[in-house]
């Protein structure tokens, strides 16, 4: 099953929530608030995101990434 952006695309975009430090950064950057940020746990709304990958440029760690799948994988 895939997950659906706000543009009815697959979603293409995945955060990596056990590496994430929740600076915040791809939060700001966010054009459509599509990136919920609480204390320690952070999640992309399918329904707000555009798959437009401004957080994946603005994290300074990496931890959001392209998913060609439009799968979420599970991160253990």
């Amino acid at each position: 099953m895939y997950r659906t952006a706000k543009t009815g695309q697959k979603l293409m975009i995945e955060i990596l929530p056990d590496k994430c430090d929740f600076c915040g950064c791809c939060v700001g950057v966010c054009p459509e608030d599509a990136i919920e940020l609480k204390e320690a746990d952070i999640r992309i709304i399918d329904e707000l995101c555009t798959n437009c990958s401004k957080c994946i440029w603005a994290c300074p760690i990496e931890v959001i990434v392209f998913n060609k799948e439009g799968v979420l994988k599970e991160v253990i």
